[in-house]
């Protein structure tokens, strides 16, 4: 996918959807000091784009009973990561997979009740054809949650000085 550009305004807008998603496109347009059309233009601009991929509440898994967090990393067999992808598909407490590089090669985030419940789910994969061996860590605690706002801010030129610009 090509790098999308944002400017300063479509980072000033996507950052009060994310701070403010009950509120309604055209305050949001006041609060920037523009039209809802343009503001409305940009967003179908951006969704279209495909740099806006949802508009959905955010939920916390933890106050859904599933505190435990662990990063697994699935070896497996190349000719059946297709059909071990459609696998881990349909395990709900799989909640992110990603083809990696080096030692391993499906990393997953999985959460789960209990340290148990977690074992459960991976010993669950294991037992998928063509899954080899899984390597497990758990998170202790979250220092930084998945984010994207300070990457958006980056890109449309709206952090200062101070910040720390990494190109």
């Amino acid at each position: 996918m090509a790098r999308q550009g944002l400017d300063a305004l479509d980072g000033r807008m996507l950052r009060l959807l994310r701070e403010r998603p009950r509120e309604g496109l055209l305050e949001i347009a006041r609060r920037l000091g523009v039209a809802r059309g343009t503001l409305q233009a940009r967003l179908d601009r951006l969704t279209g784009s495909g740099v806006v991929t949802g508009y959905g509440p955010d939920v916390d898994v933890a106050a859904l009973g599933h505190g435990v967090q662990a990063f697994t990393t699935f070896e497996v067999d190349q000719p059946a990561r297709e059909a071990i992808t459609a696998r881990l598909r349909a395990v709900p407490q799989i909640i992110e997979a990603h083809i990696v590089t080096g030692p391993g090669d499906i990393w997953c985030r999985i959460v789960g009740v209990s340290n148990q419940h977690v074992q459960q789910v991976i010993d669950h994969v294991l037992e998928v054809p063509g899954v080899r061996r899984s390597t497990t860590v758990i998170a202790l605690s979250t220092v930084i949650p998945h984010r994207v706002q300070p990457l958006v801010d980056e890109v449309a030129g709206l952090l200062g000085d101070q910040e720390t610009h990494l190109r």
